[in-house]
C-alpha cells in the first residue's frame, strides 16, 4: 500500500468511512487525526451497519492497528460508550490506542457549546453541541487537559480548581447556567481515566515505528474541507483541520512520509447545519435526492441540505488538499434523474462577473450563485455495477465531465452502502500521481 490520507473534499458526510474501509483491508494501522464526537462515519459491513463517532472505522478490521491521535478532542464518556458497544457486537480492542496529548471534553465545553449556540439566535453557526468547539478553544488558550492528565489525579485536581471557578463566573453571569463542582468532575473524570488507561500512549512514536517498519498507515480524517477551520466557509466550520494538511500536525508525523491523498465527494452536494450552500436545492429535487440517499446526519440526525454537485468548491478541494485522485460516492442516488446540473462557475449576483475559481471562503461566498451546466441522466439501476465499462454511457459522462472540470482522475465509485457496491477505475494507492495544474484563478 503507501501511507495514505482520505480527506473529506466537501462539507463533510461524504462517505469517507466506505472508502477508509475499502483502503483499510490493506492497511496495517489506521490513524484519526482531528475532530471529535461530532463526527459521524457508517461502515456497512455484510448485514452489518456500524456507525462509528470517535474510534477509526478500520477497527472492524482484526489484526490492525487503530489509532485515536494529538489532533482529536476525546470525550471520554462518549468514547467508553461507543467502545462498549462495539465489544458487545464482537470487535476487539486490543489494537486500539489513544494519544496522550489529545485533549478532552470536559462537562462545561458540553454546557458552553448549547449555550453559545442557542444565544446565537437566528446567527446559529449550526454547531452538534457536541463541545468540540470549547475543547478546541481551551486548548489554543493553553488550558486545556490532555488524556495524560485523567491519568495523574493532582495535575488534573490542579487545572479543575484553576479552571472550574472560571467557568462558572460565565454560567452565573452570562447564562445563567447551574455551578459545577470540582469535587465531582474530579472523581468522575479520574474513574474514566483509569478505564481508559490501557489505551493512552505516546501514538505519535507509535506512527513513526510503523513508519520505519514500512507499514501501511492510513489517515483517516472527519467532516470536509470546506469545515476546515483555516479554509472552510468560515465562521460556520469545524473547530480543526479536516483538510490534508491536517493530517500532518493531528497524527504528530512530517508530511514526507504521506505518499497519496484520496479526495472523498457525493455524486451531488450535502451540507448539515447553517452555513453557504450555492447550489442548495429547496424544492422536490433536493426532497428527492434526500428521500434516496437517505439524508440524515449520523451524529445529530439532522436532516442534511442537498443540493447538486458544486464544480467550483471542487477544483478549490483539489488546491487546498493537493488531491490525487477521487473517490465518487452515492453515484446510485443520481439513477432515476432525467436531467442532472454541476455548477460549473459562479456569478456574483451584484457586480455579475462570473468566477471559474472561488473568489473568495468569506463574506464574499454569500454573493455567488451558481451557472449550470445540465447534463443528461441515465434513467437505469447503477447498483449491479462493477466495471466502469457497466455504467450507463450518461454516467460514463457524468463522471467524465467532473474529472474534467476538477483536473483530478476518478478512481473509486461507490453505487450503494455495502462494499461491494463498488468501482474500482484505477488502483487509488498506486495510480499515476496527478500533475498540477498552472491554471490561474480567475
Amino acid at each position: 500500500m503507501a501511507n495514505v490520507v482520505v480527506v473529506g473534499a466537501q462539507f463533510g458526510d461524504e462517505g469517507k468511512a466506505k472508502v477508509t474501509d475499502l483502503l483499510a483491508m490493506n492497511a496495517d494501522m489506521v490513524v484519526r487525526y482531528q475532530g471529535g464526537a461530532n463526527a459521524g462515519h457508517t461502515v456497512v459491513v455484510g448485514n452489518e451497519t456500524y456507525k462509528f463517532h470517535l474510534i477509526p472505522s478500520g477497527i472492524v478490521y482484526k489484526g490492525k492497528q487503530c489509532i485515536l491521535g494529538p489532533g482529536m478532542v476525546i470525550d471520554p464518556k462518549a468514547f467508553l460508550t461507543e467502545m462498549q458497544a462495539l465489544l458487545d457486537r464482537g470487535l476487539d480492542d486490543s489494537n486500539l490506542k489513544m494519544s496522550t496529548a489529545a485533549h478532552v471534553t470536559m462537562p462545561y465545553h458540553l454546557m458552553i457549546d448549547a449555550a453559545e449556540e442557542e444565544s446565537r439566535g437566528d446567527k446559529k453557526i449550526g454547531t452538534t453541541k457536541r463541545g468540540i468547539g470549547p475543547t478546541y478553544a481551551d486548548k489554543c488558550a493553553r488550558t486545556g487537559i490532555r488524556v495524560e492528565d485523567l491519568l495523574n489525579p493532582a495535575v488534573l485536581q490542579e487545572k479543575l480548581e484553576w479552571m472550574v471557578p472560571r467557568k462558572n463566573v460565565l454560567f452565573e453571569r452570562m447564562y445563567n447556567l447551574p455551578q459545577l463542582d470540582v469535587k465531582q468532575i474530579l472523581e468522575e473524570y479520574l474513574e474514566y481515566g483509569k478505564k481508559i488507561k490501557k489505551y493512552v500512549c505516546d501514538t505519535s512514536a507509535l506512527i513513526f515505528e510503523a513508519v520505519g517498519d514500512r507499514k501501511n498507515i492510513l489517515f483517516e480524517g472527519a467532516q470536509g474541507t470546506l469545515l476546515d477551520l483555516d479554509h472552510g466557509t468560515y465562521p460556520y466550520v469545524t473547530s480543526s483541520s479536516p483538510s490534508a494538511g491536517g493530517a500532518c500536525v493531528g497524527a504528530g508525523i512530517g508530511p514526507t512520509i504521506v505518499d497519496r491523498v484520496i479526495g472523498v465527494s457525493k455524486a451531488y452536494m450535502t451540507r448539515v447545519g447553517e452555513g453557504y450552500f450555492p447550489t442548495e436545492l429547496f424544492g422536490e429535487e433536493g426532497d428527492r435526492i434526500r428521500e434516496i440517499g437517505a439524508e440524515v446526519g449520523v451524529t445529530t440526525g439532522r436532516p442534511r441540505r442537498c443540493g447538486w454537485f458544486d464544480a467550483v468548491l471542487g477544483r478549490y478541494a483539489v488546491r487546498i488538499n493537493g488531491l490525487d485522485c477521487l473517490a465518487i460516492t452515492k453515484m446510485d442516488v443520481l439513477d432515476s434523474f432525467d436531467e442532472i446540473q454541476v455548477c460549473v462557475e459562479y456569478r456574483n449576483k451584484e457586480t455579475g462577473k462570473v468566477y471559474k475559481d472561488l473568489p473568495s471562503i468569506g463574506a464574499m461566498f454569500a454573493q455567488m450563485e451558481p451557472v449550470y451546466k445540465t447534463l443528461k441522466g441515465w434513467k437505469q439501476s447503477t447498483v449491479e455495477c462493477r466495471k466502469f465499462s457497466d455504467l450507463p454511457d450518461a454516467a460514463q459522462k457524468y463522471l467524465e465531465f467532473i474529472e474534467q472540470e476538477l483536473d483530478a482522475p476518478i478512481a473509486i465509485v461507490s453505487v450503494g452502502p455495502k462494499r461491494d457496491n463498488t468501482i474500482i477505475i484505477e488502483d487509488p494507492i498506486h495510480g499515476p500521481k496527478r500533475v498540477l495544474s498552472k491554471a490561474v484563478p480567475a
